[in-house]
């Protein structure tokens, strides 16, 4: 089944659409009609409201676009966890982040150095845990910088710096991937421990083929899992794959966009002279970055959480 994202989040928000979306979702309660009657409504207007919050960032000043943008995420994640915990919010603590910014300097603060601290409870734990099966996330904090390099959308504005945090090793809808030999040195590995390493996050592995400069792996299906360390381009359709170890962030580029967001929001709203001055004069080298990342933003948070929820139309077809 083909859709698109705005096919998907139009065709859920009808409430007819939701009770049958999430009955089938429901299948392991004992009172499946019960309860997706009761959350239909909820996950409707988290759904709505997620995409009406990620059209109105893409209208606005970018003053306020990472404030928008976050609470637009953070809506289509909300509806997305209904349809696998039933019962959500189950207490309080997982309404809040679960994220802490960390206090800024305000001489030579600079973003790309800054970090996001991982709590052990809120929203952000919860998603890794129910969405992505991670308990407890691998990292205690994250870096700005590695979390910059792991989005493709970004590698043309990193190549004007003359740095390639990323490489094309493939396009969307390929059984082949192609490795250059330098992603080896990179992350100080040779090739046939690489490949296990990476092993988990591919479909089945039909060869693998060395040639002069690169190796290639021929896969039985194309990479349609997009939770590990492999990213798609949404504009030139293409797999990126991390260059080097230093900017391997092997998890879903959801929680990319999560952590980068609620730290912009977090800046946008309580660090107003900063923010304001990086908009306005343009004076810090990440300014092109940044920019580039809240319209990407705009676009693909949507896009990939839409994939998470089409999976289960893709699941009936087969």
């Amino acid at each position: 089944m083909k859709m698109h994202n705005e096919d998907i989040y139009s065709f859920l928000t009808v409430e007819e659409n939701a009770q049958n979306y999430l009955r089938e979702k429901y299948h392991f309660l004992d009172d499946t009609s019960t309860k997706s009657y009761q959350n239909s409504s909820a996950f409707i207007h988290y759904l709505s409201n997620g995409t009406s919050f990620m059209e109105a960032s893409q209208g606005s000043n970018i003053l306020v676009q990472p404030v928008l943008s976050f609470y637009g995420m953070i809506h289509l994640l909300k509806g997305w966890l209904l349809t696998k915990r039933p019962d959500y919010p189950e207490t309080t603590s997982v309404l809040a982040h679960g994220l802490t910014a960390r206090k800024r300097k305000r001489k030579d603060y600079r973003f790309i150095e800054d970090e996001v601290k991982i709590q052990q409870q809120g929203l952000f734990p919860y998603v890794s845990r129910y969405l992505f099966s991670l308990h407890p996330f691998p990292l205690h904090r994250v870096s700005m910088q590695l979390l910059l390099r792991s989005i493709p959308e970004l590698s043309s504005i990193w190549k004007l710096y003359r740095e390639a945090p990323m490489v094309i090793i493939g396009e969307q809808g390929s059984k082949e991937l192609r490795f250059p030999n330098r992603i080896f040195d990179g992350f100080h590995l040779k090739e046939e421990t690489f490949v296990e390493r990476i092993r988990m996050f591919l479909p089945p592995i039909d060869h693998i083929q060395q040639k002069e400069g690169e190796l290639l792996l021929y896969l039985t299906e194309p990479v349609k899992d997009w939770n590990g360390p492999f990213r798609y381009h949404l504009h030139n359709q293409c797999i990126y794959f991390p260059a080097d170890r230093a900017d391997y962030f092997p998890y879903s580029e959801i929680l990319v966009h999560y952590l980068l967001l609620f730290n912009l929001s977090m800046i946008c709203r309580y660090e107003t002279e900063w923010w304001g001055e990086l908009i306005q004069l343009k004076a810090d080298r990440e300014y092109p970055l940044i920019q580039q990342f809240l319209k990407v933003t705009q676009k693909k948070t949507p896009a990939l959480i839409s994939q998470c929820l089409l999976q289960h139309f893709e699941i009936k077809d087969k």
